[in-house]
């Protein structure tokens, strides 16, 4: 089953995003086939202002756990995330999930 993280970032955390991206990528590096696709929510000014991640998970709490485990969640970059069941409605990409 596939849960999508959807966190927006606190105000004035780019520089903590920044610090942080390193050991947040090397953690979804990690995830192996757990981890679907990820990346920056990207404001006007093209700048992050938050992210999106999606993981493969048996159950709702070990999604909400990969996420909780994503360094920038200690760090302080969200102010507030969400995980939630996600169903592919089109798929163009020609992965199966």
């Amino acid at each position: 089953m596939l849960y999508a993280m959807i966190a927006k970032d606190a105000p004035g955390a780019l520089q903590k995003r920044l610090d942080t991206r390193p050991v947040h990528l090397d953690h979804l590096k990690s995830l192996g086939k757990k981890l679907v696709f990820a990346g920056a929510l990207l404001n006007a000014d093209e700048q992050p202002e938050g992210s999106i991640v999606v993981f493969e998970a048996e159950t709702l709490a070990e999604a909400e756990a990969l996420a909780a485990a994503d360094p920038f969640v200690p760090a302080g970059v969200f102010a507030s995330y969400e995980v939630k069941r996600w169903r592919i409605a089109i798929n163009t990409t020609g992965v199966e999930f």
